[in-house]
């Protein structure tokens, strides 16, 4: 089998599309390329929803957490200080545990113009429950980021905004909110990279791969064990990772430039790449 024929049969199998078996016998180095890099879409896609839902809750939490009433505050706090204080690997199994409880019922949602039939059975696969642990981790450590990034907004932007006649919302919208994600923004990215790595967990983690197309771990460990060589699959799925980590630093370079677009060009300071080896 030639490697455009593999690609062909392989290259979306993790999506449920192609070939269903997977190679057993004469695998090559293009059948591992090949189906690593298609399991490599659903680390996208847990990274891209964990991503843009936690950016918005961890908005919220910041907000929450700096706010001076303790109705807001205190569960913020402890949101904050329960996910960030337990490992990631604990959420999994604890969250999946308590998927498994829930009743495996549907729930009809009228929206008026279309009802939505939402079944509590899907948050025990991967594609939902593994997403929505990540959801709530990534949004706890950025929410403590940008509560940071709240604390360090310059009085004087707040001040000049009350002079404008801003309050409320508007102000948040137009000055705070803006100011907080150009000071956060360089840790952010640190933890976007973060979560895109804590992807290759769920593989570890109770929640099942849907229809058995699991994501680019599972079909690196596969291989290890077919060909009993670690040092081919392994090192495949680090140089995949290695390149979605500069696609992400390539695009936060560009927000970070679009936030700080106001700035004049000899008072901007270079973005740098600073890898979290700690978290």
């Amino acid at each position: 089998m030639s490697c455009l024929e593999t690609l062909h049969d392989y290259g979306l199998r993790s999506i449920g599309i192609g070939e269903r078996l997977l190679p057993k016998t004469d695998i090559d180095l293009c059948d591992q390329f090949v189906l690593i890099g298609s399991g490599l879409i659903w680390n996208f896609y847990f990274a891209f929803f964990a991503l843009a839902f936690g950016f918005w809750l961890a908005t919220l939490i910041a907000v929450g957490k700096a706010s001076r009433r303790k109705i807001f505050q205190l569960p913020a706090r402890a949101f904050i200080f329960v996910f960030r204080g337990s490992p990631l690997f604990i959420q999994f199994f604890l969250f999946y545990e308590i998927f498994v409880l829930i009743p495996k019922v549907g729930y009809d949602i009228d929206l008026g113009f279309v009802t939505i039939t939402a079944e509590t059975r899907w948050l025990t696969k991967a594609w939902l429950g593994a997403t929505i642990v990540l959801i709530l981790n990534t949004s706890a450590y950025t929410g403590e980021i940008f509560y940071g990034a709240l604390r360090s907004i310059p009085k004087g932007d707040i001040e000049a905004a009350d002079a404008y006649g801003m309050s409320g919302f508007r102000r948040f919208r137009r000055i705070i909110w803006p100011t907080m994600l150009r000071l956060a923004w360089p840790s952010y990215t640190n933890e976007a990279i973060f979560m895109f790595h804590a992807t290759t967990l769920v593989f570890f983690s109770g929640f099942p791969a849907w229809r058995q197309s699991g994501d680019a771990l599972y079909y690196a460990s596969y291989f290890a064990d077919k060909t009993f060589n670690p040092f081919v699959a392994y090192p495949i799925i680090a140089l995949y990772f290695i390149a979605g980590t500069l696609s992400i630093i390539t695009l936060f370079g560009w927000g970070n430039r679009r936030l700080n677009r106001h700035i004049p060009k000899e008072l901007k300071t270079k973005f740098r790449f600073r890898p979290q080896l700690v978290r």
